[in-house]
């Protein structure tokens, strides 16, 4: 049976964005998967008009669940590779094909956004910091380890399973293919912001740390 390619789209009230997302992103891949992680608006009903194949947490559990739930059903649906991007607009689906270019090569591939006066400042000095401790703890140097547009093998996937439910599973991603030296790539992508801000917060930035210390003592 020929392997297929899934998008995995974590969301949490966005119903503003969801259908255009979706509507974008059936261009590149084989499936879409929407993981509605306790909205309180029309996110899946909207999701799901758009044909794409929703799963539901009841309540809010936190990104790193939402995205687990959506790559363990791809996995158990025949995926070869699997797109993690976010639902509100943040990650252009025009990039997705250069993501699973970079599949060819590497298991896994991270978006890398540029630079520029729109990113928030605690956001720049908090991904450099973070940068920075997974440089020194574990060997991987990369340029944004924030980016959650990012791409990996089914295969990959299995090594790379995370256990947090925030938003510190992006570092725990990156801690777990520095410690079973998985070839990865990084690909410059699009900054894009919309009406509102989301992602990490200082508390959140100062937790990634802090998890980043306590993994490198657990081995992980």
């Amino acid at each position: 049976m020929k392997q297929k390619n899934f998008v995995v789209i974590p969301a949490y009230n966005e119903e503003k964005h969801i259908s255009g997302i979706i509507k974008e992103t059936k261009k590149y891949v084989d499936c879409v998967v929407v993981v509605d992680d306790g909205s309180k608006d029309r996110t899946a009903s909207l999701a799901r008009r758009s044909k794409a194949v929703v799963l539901t947490h009841l309540v809010n559990l936190g990104k790193g669940a939402a995205l687990k739930t959506g790559c363990d059903y791809a996995v158990k649906s025949n995926a070869g590779f699997i797109i993690a991007i976010d639902a509100d607009a943040q990650h252009d689906p025009k990039e997705i094909p250069r993501f699973l270019k970079g599949l060819k090569n590497h298991d896994i591939v991270l978006g890398s956004r540029r630079p520029n006066r729109k990113m928030p400042f605690v956001l720049k000095f908090g991904n450099w910091f973070i940068n920075k401790t997974i440089s020194f703890l574990y060997g991987v140097k990369i340029r944004d380890s924030q980016c959650g547009y990012r791409a990996f093998t089914a295969k990959a996937y299995k090594k790379l399973r995370w256990n947090a439910s925030d938003y510190s599973m992006e570092s725990e991603m990156i801690a777990k293919m520095g410690k079973h030296k998985l070839p990865y790539a990084e690909i410059p992508i699009a900054t894009i912001y919309s009406d509102r801000y989301k992602g990490t917060t200082v508390l959140d930035g100062i937790k990634i740390v802090f998890n980043l210390l306590v993994w490198k003592l657990n081995h992980l």
